[in-house]
């Protein structure tokens, strides 16, 4: 256990449950994302596997009750980790546009994506292995893409 996933996983339930209370705190959510999608260019998935909130979660807790059973070969393919890149971004985007600029509004559309991406890490956790989420995060693939950008230029 890293004392980094130990002090990282209190972001989780911060934002997914003090978030429904309080959605600025997804203001949270925007700023881990920028500062480590800038990070990627250096370090590229290095967020995911040190520093991720849900990741800290789903070792810390998940693997205790996860069947550790193979994720589906269909998620390491780059289409498919694309596809669904490009469906929550939509689904971010879309979201977006209907807060109607509000601040508050604002902040929970990425509370709302923290919640419902912590769910779905659960359930293809708990059959499969606990990690199972990260193979297809739309951060993670980014992250690795932007990773990869920086190795093609050394």
């Amino acid at each position: 256990m890293k004392r980094t996933q130990v002090f990282m996983v209190g972001f989780l339930p911060l934002i997914v449950i003090g978030g429904l209370f309080f959605p600025l705190l997804g203001y949270l959510v925007v700023a881990m994302m920028v500062f480590f999608l800038v990070l990627s260019f250096f370090k590229g998935r290095f967020w995911c596997w040190n520093l991720c909130p849900r990741g800290a979660f789903l070792d810390l807790f998940l693997s205790k009750v996860s069947g550790q059973r193979s994720v589906p070969k269909i998620f390491m393919k780059p289409w498919f980790r694309w596809l669904i890149f490009v469906v929550f971004i939509s689904f971010v985007v879309m979201r977006i546009l209907q807060s109607g600029g509000s601040l508050i509004a604002l902040g929970a559309v990425f509370v709302t994506m923290c919640v419902l991406t912590t769910v779905i890490a659960i359930i293809l956790g708990i059959p499969m292995k606990h990690r199972s989420w990260c193979m297809i995060c739309p951060m993670g693939t980014l992250q690795e893409y932007l990773g990869r950008i920086k190795e093609k230029k050394e």
